[in-house]
């Protein structure tokens, strides 16, 4: 009797954990098919024939609107320019729409600065402007800012009011995440410079890791590609290339222009020299590059996999049908590896930028006891 109530038991639960598999699923997949609406209406409803190409790259690259869902209007953010005679203006940006030009400015359809905007000189030239203009990418830096506020205050407050008591729900689910990081990659690579690099890599790693995922999010406040915009990137690259270099010991610039090699690899001519200083700046750029292409890539391969629906549309019902299963379905599928590299992403960028300043920071004693370790 016990063993067959064991046995009961046991397939009540995996009956019922399956139950929840199933209904997540379709919980997944409801969300991805909502959150897809805004970019099937938007190509459904345009009266000429669908531009693959446009309509990747409108949503891939920065512009001075954010796209409202269910419509074609744009949410207007304020334009910053100054223009040759130095003169500011400031004004809203649904004044350049439909090919518009106020006060002397325009957004250019092609050329080379296609996309941005404009002005002309007095001699009818085309010029570019000083622009400091608050576009999709810059709102998008200040929404993740504020999600980050909204993540970390509470929880500093939390211990501040409750220093021997762990906080529960989505405050608890953040202090797992800090947890992690900093015990299983911080500490462990920093070992006692752990504490004092430790609140830049979980910010950068956080930042990251936001700027990711409401990259993922079509509607607003997502929909900004910021983690495949190289300038943003670099940004963060350079970050961790000050952080190494600044805080590098002697030992380190001793190696970079001294290293411990025969002499005529470094004399008369500075073989080896050249090579490390070399990858003191190729180890940001290659921070830069891995970010950049990987988060771009995603990103362009789920909207290349919508696209197809309206491109095969043209050919009648049945393709159309069949294409948009297909395609709903490889999309699902990679929105959910994407939601994966989107950690994985932040993750290798936080574990390199701590590998590059443990290099940095080790010293001479340091680098002889590790060393003899491997002799012996």
């Amino acid at each position: 009797m016990p063993s067959l109530r064991g046995a009961r038991v046991r397939d009540k639960f995996i009956a019922k954990r399956e139950n929840k598999m199933k209904h997540t699923l379709i919980y997944w997949m409801g969300l991805f098919l909502f959150l897809m609406i805004p970019f099937t209406v938007s190509a459904s409803e345009e009266e000429e024939p669908f531009n693959a190409k446009e309509a990747i790259f409108e949503h891939l690259l920065d512009n001075y609107g954010w796209e409202i869902p269910f419509s074609h209007n744009r949410m207007a953010l304020p334009v910053i320019v100054r223009d040759y005679k130095g003169d500011w203006s400031v004004f809203s940006s649904k004044r350049l729409e439909n090919k518009n030009s106020y006060n002397g400015y325009f957004i250019a359809q092609d050329g080379d600065y296609k996309g941005k905007i404009v002005g002309l000189d007095a001699a009818g030239k085309e010029y570019r402007p000083i622009d400091i203009s608050i576009t999709k990418n810059v709102m998008a830096l200040f929404i993740t800012a504020l999600v980050m506020f909204l993540l970390f205050f509470p929880l500093s407050r939390w211990y501040k009011k409750h220093p021997y008591k762990a906080p529960r729900r989505w405050l608890g689910a953040i202090e797992v995440v800090v947890d992690m990081i900093y015990k299983d990659m911080i500490k462990p690579i920093l070992g006692k410079d752990a504490r004092f690099f430790a609140p830049y890599l979980l910010t950068l790693f956080f930042f990251i890791l936001c700027i990711n995922v409401l990259g993922m999010i079509v509607i607003f406040p997502g929909g900004a590609n910021l983690s495949g915009n190289i300038s943003i990137t670099m940004v963060l690259a350079i970050c961790t290339f000050l952080a190494v270099n600044l805080f590098g010991t002697k030992h380190y610039w001793k190696d970079l222009f001294w290293p411990e090699v025969p002499m005529w690899m470094k004399c008369p001519i500075p073989l080896m020299p050249v090579i490390e200083i070399f990858g003191v700046f190729t180890k940001p750029v290659a921070l830069m590059i891995r970010l950049f292409a990987n988060m771009l890539g995603g990103h362009l391969i789920v909207l290349v996999l919508i696209s197809l629906i309206f491109i095969f549309g043209t050919m009648g019902a049945a393709v159309l049908a069949g294409t948009t299963v297909l395609s709903v379905a490889f999309s699902l599928f990679m929105n959910i590896l994407h939601l994966l590299i989107c950690f994985i992403q932040a993750y290798v960028f936080t574990m390199l930028s701590t590998i590059f300043i443990s290099l940095a920071r080790v010293s001479g004693e340091e680098k002889n006891n590790n060393e003899k370790e491997i002799n012996v």
